[in-house]
């Protein structure tokens, strides 16, 4: 297993505050997981044309990293030192290849809730399809079985229960960017809203 990095920088971003514990916050209900259907879907414009799905058992056989990092939440609290585990977003990239055209992808998790990210914060080194965090299991209300962690955007950026990842040619808006909020969500420049694009 690779460890990537650890955020040794005490110094939050801009307005943020430390957090009191590993908050839950998440829109909508807890959803079960149901293994035995239970897949990841890699689709739009991959570099062969064609979607490819992954079971949870074959998410867990691909090579795995540690990443040390903050989570900064858009409403100015931050969780810090946090240990995830998990499959980097590199490695799928590597597994299911974009088109040459891509530059944004679409998370999607249970219920049909969506995060736009750009192809090179989702290509970060230290983005990773998170399966552990503090080296135990995620539990159901932190995002088990699968949650992306992008730890250089604000923590809306990575869906709990993800179950999909669309390469896009463009920009297309997810749930909380399509209600105002922005585009990137870079948290050391304060990009919490769109009107700040």
């Amino acid at each position: 297993m690779t460890d990537v990095g650890k955020d040794t920088d005490r110094v939050l971003p801009p307005g943020q505050r430390p957090a009191d514990g590993f908050r839950v916050r998440h829109y909508g209900p807890v959803p079960r997981f149901r293994p035995a259907t239970w897949r990841l879907t890699v689709n739009g414009a991959t570099a062969v044309g064609r979607e490819r799905q992954l079971t949870f058992d074959q998410i867990l056989q691909l090579p795995r990293v540690r990443i040390r990092a903050d989570l900064h939440c858009v409403t100015k609290w931050t969780v810090v030192d946090n240990l995830w585990e998990g499959v980097a977003t590199r490695t799928l990239l590597d597994l299911v290849p974009p088109a040459a055209d891509v530059t944004h992808v679409m998370a999607w998790a249970e219920y049909g809730y969506s995060a736009t990210l750009r192809l090179e914060d989702f290509a970060s080194p230290r983005a990773l399809l998170a399966t552990h965090h503090d080296g135990e299991p995620l539990t159901p209300e932190h995002g088990f079985p699968l949650r992306l962690v992008v730890p250089h955007l604000y923590a809306w950026k990575g869906p709990k229960w993800l179950r999909g990842v669309e390469y896009l040619t463009g920009l297309a808006r997810g749930f909380w960017e399509e209600r105002g909020y922005h585009a990137v969500g870079d948290p050391w420049r304060e990009e919490r809203y769109s009107y700040q694009e």
